[in-house]
């Protein structure tokens, strides 16, 4: 075993997982870490890996041979190679030498393996008084009813098809926010359903796609879903409607949580945070 658990629980102020992401905080554990290691020596997808239902390979992968583990910080680097390539510092702990010495962990890195940028990713704590960055909410689909909202929202599939069609400059126009690659993904039926709302026949905002899949302990999630409205559309409670559309469809389907991540002080972090979500902590990430 790599990962002393007495030295690293204490670390995890925040369920953030390199290359896996927030997890539920009851699926942390030392195995999570080590499966994380030993994936970076096959390549392969663990099962539990929300990635997997794009195909493919893995993009990003730990550098083991590079991870520091001491009584008070760990640091666990990974490399990515999309695009012009990334290496990523996942910071435990909180003394300021530890983040010193992941900025020059990180800068080395992306020297070594000749890419072009090197962050520090830092989980902070719920507790923190000024966030930055992104925040993790827990979605619990299984203390109360999530009813459908009155709106007109459907799956696409469901639409008329003048209406259908109006999906693909939709999504061209929120690229984005990750809506052109999943029109690229309904197009070629890869995933689950998109749910969508149209004002005048014209489809104007969409969550998806809709997925359920079982965590590292055998809980069903509700996967991560694009979410975007037309800036002309905003401001009416339409991408209220949409989440709530989507929390109905995960509860009925069998979900017993979601997790979601929102740029701090953002339109859909206000949305999670009147709508009630836990608030799990927060990944403040460092250009070096």
């Amino acid at each position: 075993m790599f990962f002393r658990w007495d030295w690293l629980r204490p670390q995890l102020t925040a369920p953030i997982v390199p290359t896996l992401g927030p997890i539920h905080p009851d699926a942390l554990s030392v195995g999570i870490f080590e499966d994380i290691l030993r994936a970076a020596d096959t390549g392969d997808f663990l099962p539990y890996d929300k990635d997997q239902r794009w195909g493919g390979e893995k993009d990003e992968k730990a550098l083991r041979e590079n991870v520091v583990h001491q009584p008070d910080h760990t640091l666990i680097p990974t490399l990515n190679r999309r695009g012009r390539g990334t290496v990523k510092v996942f910071a435990y702990g909180s003394s300021d030498s530890a983040m010193g010495e992941a900025a020059e962990l990180a800068a080395k890195l992306a020297s070594t393996h000749a890419v072009a940028s090197a962050r520090i990713v830092r989980p902070l704590g719920p507790e923190i008084t000024h966030p930055r960055g992104t925040r993790i909410h827990l979605k619990d689909l299984t203390t109360s009813p999530c009813p459908a909202p009155d709106g007109p929202v459907h799956p696409i599939a469901a639409w008329p098809t003048a209406v259908q069609k109006t999906f693909a400059p939709f999504a061209e126009t929120m690229a984005a926010d990750g809506l052109a690659f999943l029109h690229t993904q309904v197009q070629a039926g890869r995933c689950g359903p998109v749910l969508a709302t149209a004002v005048e026949d014209r489809i104007v905002g969409a969550i998806g796609p809709m997925e359920v899949r079982m965590d590292a302990i055998g809980r069903r999630q509700l996967m991560p879903q694009y979410f975007a409205v037309l800036p002309e559309a905003r401001g009416h409670g339409l991408g209220r409607v949409l989440w709530q559309a989507a929390m109905h469809w995960g509860q009925t389907h069998g979900a017993a949580y979601q997790l979601l991540q929102t740029e701090v002080g953002g339109p859909s972090d206000r949305l999670c945070r009147s709508e009630g979500l836990t608030s799990l902590g927060f990944s403040h990430m460092t250009h070096i």
